[in-house]
């Protein structure tokens, strides 16, 4: 009876580490690749899981895969039970598992998306180990949190969230809006944008849910301003390339203003703290020292010099619970 014991325990853990796997990559494909079975193989161990225990852990087996609510609550447990046992492997001097840590992240700003998955990997030429598979989904805010609630991401970048205390959050810059305007924009050779000069202006703006969005929105009511007309673009690229077919004006946070001939950059005359973004790194709080999280902080903390806004300016506007 003891072996029997020992089967059981045995097989259990196989079917957590096949859920956890298939929950933090988001496919039973990926998952099944990075724990080296069947795909055939892991669906089965999940179903068994499942049916032990009565419960379904997903919605379905079609992506988008999303969690129950008991799925959810067994995938914050499995990240707590496999973030201690890698503890102990470092504690007692082990070598890490073999399998590559995958990063899925999910960013409301591909710029500081782009720059912290090349601060990884740069670290990786000075660290051992198997490297790290990456997959980054660029969306709005909204969407973007939704994703690591979800656990479609197991790390963020995420523009002014609430504070969740079931998150840990670390600074990674703040930044500003400028105007972007045609070359041949009558201002385009100024290096301020007066304020005034929207009521002649065509301002492109994003949807109501983006950050930029409420930036500006914040900046028109602050100083009771009325553009001569809105057109409302959902992305960053096709209003970019509006302004520079000359359909008119818009807001950026600086670090997205990349040198086009076909555009200028201005300075605004004025601008208000509500007009300020605050860019954090995220992640479950029971995950911030796993391996994978402590990679991705240490990144993290080598960008901060290219905040526009140096964060220890900002006082409590950069406030975090870092990990």
């Amino acid at each position: 009876m003891p072996y029997v014991g020992q089967h059981f325990v045995a097989l259990n853990h196989q079917h957590l580490r096949a859920f956890h796997g298939v929950a933090t990559d988001g496919s039973f494909s990926r998952a099944a690749r990075r724990l080296n079975i069947s795909q055939p193989t892991l669906s089965q161990q999940i179903k068994a899981l499942e049916q032990r225990h009565g419960t379904p852990l997903f919605e379905g087996r079609r992506r988008p895969l999303l969690l129950t609510p008991t799925g959810s609550e067994l995938l914050a447990l499995t990240q707590r039970m496999f973030a201690t046992a890698e503890e102990i492997d470092n504690l007692l001097g082990k070598h890490p598992s073999s399998d590559k840590l995958t990063l899925r992240l999910a960013a409301d700003s591909p710029i500081y998306a782009a720059r912290l998955v090349q601060a990884m990997l740069a670290a990786e030429q000075t660290t051992t180990g198997a490297g790290i598979n990456v997959t980054v989904q660029i969306e709005n805010s909204q969407q973007t949190l939704s994703r690591l609630l979800d656990a479609r991401a197991n790390v963020a970048i995420v523009s002014d969230p609430q504070i969740d205390p079931r998150f840990a959050y670390k600074p990674l810059f703040v930044d500003y809006l400028k105007v972007l305007v045609p070359a041949g924009h009558r201002l385009a050779g100024q290096a301020v944008y007066p304020m005034a000069a929207l009521a002649d202006d065509c301002l492109l703006i994003r949807e109501p849910s983006s950050k930029t969005r409420g930036a500006t929105d914040s900046l028109l009511h602050a100083h009771d301003l009325q553009p001569q007309r809105t057109i409302e673009l959902h992305s960053r690229e096709a209003i970019r390339e509006a302004v520079a077919l000359g359909m008119g004006i818009s807001l950026f946070f600086s670090a997205e203003c990349p040198f086009d001939p076909r555009m200028a950059v201005l300075q605004l005359e004025c601008q208000p703290d509500a007009s300020l973004l605050t860019g954090y790194v995220v992640c479950c709080a029971e995950q911030r020292r796993s391996p994978l999280m402590r990679h991705v902080f240490r990144a993290a903390q080598t960008l901060e010099p290219l905040s526009p806004i140096p964060l220890e300016l900002l006082g409590s506007k950069a406030g975090a619970t870092v990990p």
